[in-house]
């Protein structure tokens, strides 16, 4: 199981009292370096996070690890669902959503999406990681990652308690 109140601890962050993210890219790449740093060698084979493009029915990479990835991408797939519907996701099978997964590496197997909820309820980017492995994701992994979110100022606390969908 990966560690993530370890992750939190060794760089002095605290769910319970959120930094302030003056600069949302530069904290989107933060928090990027941390999870990859952290537990990307734990079975996850990519994480990002995608920005909604104002006005426009698609979502934009704003930064990842540890290669490049589908952008712009539609709202349709899991991230664009995430956005919608304001609620984590586990996607143990990939293969199980039909057209509505949208495959930048064929070899992943499973998925989560965290949406980064702002004060006022509304939603313009998501996290989204992927693995090799069937099954890799857990609610733990929704929960670290989310308690990270909030530490570093990207979500809100009450995104910790968000129910989450399980495909």
């Amino acid at each position: 199981m990966r560690d993530y109140s370890g992750l939190l601890a060794r760089h002095g962050l605290d769910p319970a009292c959120p930094l302030p993210a003056a600069d949302r890219e530069q904290t989107m790449r933060r928090a990027m370096d941390l999870l990859w740093g952290g537990v990307g060698s734990l079975g996850i084979s990519w994480i990002g996070f995608y920005t909604k493009v104002p006005d426009a029915d698609e979502m934009i990479l704003t930064c990842r690890e540890p290669k490049a990835a589908c952008s712009p991408i539609g709202l349709f797939g899991m991230c664009g669902r995430g956005w919608k519907e304001r609620k984590p996701i586990l996607i143990a099978d990939v293969r199980t959503l039909g057209k509505d997964y949208i495959a930048c590496d064929p070899k992943d197997q499973s998925e989560l999406v965290i949406p980064l909820i702002s004060p006022d309820g509304s939603c313009d980017a998501v996290l989204d990681a992927d693995s090799y492995e069937l099954n890799l994701f857990s609610q733990n992994d929704i929960t670290g990652m989310t308690c990270l979110l909030v530490a570093l100022g990207l979500t809100t606390p009450a995104s910790i308690d968000l129910p989450v969908l399980h495909l």
